[in-house]
């Protein structure tokens, strides 16, 4: 009986030292790298046009997308924005959610998602699993960024797709803007 347990043990430690040395990197022909940043959520992805976005909003039910009374405009900085409220659709894991344009161009995605249905420590994790460790985080926001995507799960619970390239160029003219606007005020003060 001594002999019978002693051997299961041996074997059992055996084989947690085997299973952990393939979890650990050391069988690397089974290792699962990060996947790539999506470039949007489903079938929405960045880049694309309004009309087009409109169209799967209004096949995929689960955004609770009503049509184009959803829709805004500000002709100041040419942007247009569609705002839907998926609390009202009882299945949808989301909440409101926003899709910003510039230039007729998709570039940024929020996703408010439901607290009562899914949790932050979930889709961290599950981000995490996918995309690797965020590269920047904060008690408000979780941020993954290549070249072309900058994702975030920020708080409470709402994800936010943003292309890079778009939020930069428009950093930059911003930070132009706001420059000529700082020397204009300089000159009146000056000249007061």
């Amino acid at each position: 009986m001594m002999k019978k347990s002693f051997f299961c043990m041996i074997t059992l430690c055996v084989s947690l030292f085997v299973f952990a040395a393939e979890n650990n990197g050391q069988n690397t022909a089974n290792k699962k790298w990060p996947e790539k940043l999506p470039f949007g959520y489903g079938d929405i992805k960045l880049g694309m046009g309004v009309d087009e976005v409109k169209e799967i909003l209004l096949k995929n039910r689960e955004f609770g997308y009503r049509g184009d009374r959803d829709v805004s405009f500000s002709p100041l900085d040419n942007q247009i924005l569609i705002e839907t409220d998926a609390s009202l659709a009882g299945f949808s894991f989301f909440d409101r959610c926003w899709f910003q344009f510039a230039d007729g161009k998709l570039y940024i995605i929020t996703i408010n998602l439901n607290k009562e249905k899914i949790d932050h420590y979930s889709v961290f994790s599950k981000l995490c699993s996918k995309y690797g460790g965020p590269n920047k985080i904060s008690p408000q926001k979780s941020q993954w960024k290549d070249d072309e995507v900058m994702m975030s799960l920020e708080r409470p619970l709402a994800l936010k797709y943003i292309d890079a390239k778009v939020f930069a160029e428009r950093q930059d003219k911003a930070n132009v803007q706001k420059s000529y606007s700082e020397q204009n005020r300089d000159t009146f003060l000056g000249g007061l």
